[in-house]
């Protein structure tokens, strides 16, 4: 089980302006802020998460090579078509609409986009209608 996961971002303030927008309607926030001069990698870290929990980490690292793929759960349909319009509102660049992928499983409904880093950002929903 994953604990929790991180990637450096090429424009730190910006990203975090982004995902505070865009994970708003999966029920994330920012939970912790670290300052370069408190982190000891010495670059600034933000914490996002639901139930207390910061789960999910940018850093001011600056841009990978390549792109990640990160998939974070929906409580429900509405919440994934939710995530893709704050997503796209945000900045992001649209990489699949809402709808169901049959070739998952027949209740896979998820959205994708691309963060302002290209990386594959998803929301999912695994109930049925």
């Amino acid at each position: 089980m994953i604990d929790h996961m991180g990637f450096a971002v090429s424009n730190y303030d910006r990203a975090k302006i982004f995902y505070s927008k865009a994970l708003a309607p999966l029920g994330y926030v920012l939970m912790l802020d670290v300052s370069a001069e408190e982190n000891p990698s010495g670059f600034p870290a933000a914490g996002f998460g639901a139930n207390q929990n910061p789960d999910f980490w940018i850093g001011g690292e600056g841009k990978l090579h390549h792109p990640l793929h990160v998939a974070f759960t929906a409580k429900d349909r509405g919440s994934v078509d939710a995530f893709y319009r704050a997503a796209l509102a945000a900045g992001a660049k649209d990489n699949g609409p809402p709808g169901v992928r049959t070739r998952y499983h027949p209740n896979y409904y998820a959205a994708f986009v691309l963060d302002l880093d290209g990386h594959n950002i998803e929301a999912v929903c695994h109930s049925p209608g």
